[in-house]
């Protein structure tokens, strides 16, 4: 099984400015935790052991937020908050290595994973997690994540998760095109390419990418041969359609529900979701959205 993840966070969170002008996109809050945490612990729950940031000199506060904060810990428990202190040090369990690498220029999301080659190496095989979009598995039996990284174990084949979208929105995302049928939820399917953004009268399917990877280590040096292309950019996806020339590459179909956290109302939707089922803050908040929408 696929023990190690990338989450590439150097980006400057151009989308979800002012908010991340000062802040790092990844640590503004839903909720009551940033929105890294909710990725951390999602792949975590997946079985991931080996967590590695690719990360740019203003984002030292991701770093600070998964480590360990002795003055902190030590007024907690002066102060007898032990709830509090057992919720911070159960953040990242003992068996949970996280590691962090920078991506000195901002070249693109395939140059950012690339950074991470000297951690992972090349024949090994990985996910990747955009920390922008949330997953929300609360009403599946089972973890997205965890099905699509035993999908890549059965078929040693790499996995893009995708999700069913609205076919008048499919302009607004990176499509796949599968083999044949389009594959049921929970499992997967072969893929004869990609397609970026296509009009509706174009697009092959309306199956979606949407952030989470299984990728083989062969993908590095295809990556090291990539030349720039959208905006200059070192583009995943084109490195992605050369493996699936040379290896093949499959779909795998979510079952659960995503949250775009990288712009405003995908942050607000999430936060309504999450709010609404919070085990202590739920039953309060749904009071408060019924008084507001009373008030209308």
């Amino acid at each position: 099984m696929i023990r190690k993840a990338v989450l590439p966070v150097a980006g400057f969170g151009t989308r979800c400015l002012p908010a991340s002008k000062a802040i790092s996109k990844e640590m503004i809050t839903i909720v009551d935790r940033p929105v890294i945490q909710y990725v951390v612990e999602e792949a975590i729950a997946a079985g991931i052991r080996d967590i590695v940031f690719v990360t740019s000199s203003n984002k030292g506060a991701i770093e600070n937020h998964f480590d360990s904060h002795a003055e902190l810990e030590a007024s907690l428990e002066a102060k007898g908050k032990h709830d509090l202190l057992a919720s911070l040090r159960a953040m990242v369990p003992d068996d949970v290595n996280i590691i962090s690498i920078r991506q000195g220029q901002p070249l693109g999301l395939g140059h950012a994973v690339l950074c991470a080659q000297p951690i992972i190496g090349d024949d090994e095989p990985f996910a990747v997690l955009l920390p922008d979009v949330l997953v929300d598995n609360s009403n599946t039996p089972r973890s997205d994540l965890a099905g699509m990284l035993e999908a890549y174990d059965q078929h040693s084949t790499a996995q893009l998760m995708v999700e069913e979208v609205d076919w008048d929105q499919v302009e607004k995302y990176g499509i796949v095109a599968p083999a044949g049928d389009a594959p049921a939820p929970a499992s997967s399917a072969d893929l004869v390419g990609m397609v970026e953004k296509p009009p509706r009268n174009q697009a092959p399917s309306n199956l979606a990418v949407i952030g989470r990877y299984a990728l083989p280590g062969a993908i590095f040096p295809i990556l090291e041969k990539t030349p720039p292309g959208a905006g200059g950019e070192i583009q995943l996806t084109d490195a992605i359609e050369t493996l699936r020339e040379q290896q093949g590459v499959q779909a795998y179909r979510m079952r659960g529900t995503t949250y775009d956290c990288g712009q405003p109302l995908g942050y607000l939707e999430a936060t309504l979701a999450y709010a609404r089922r919070h085990p202590e803050l739920g039953n309060d908040f749904k009071a408060l959205l019924e008084r507001y929408h009373q008030g209308a």
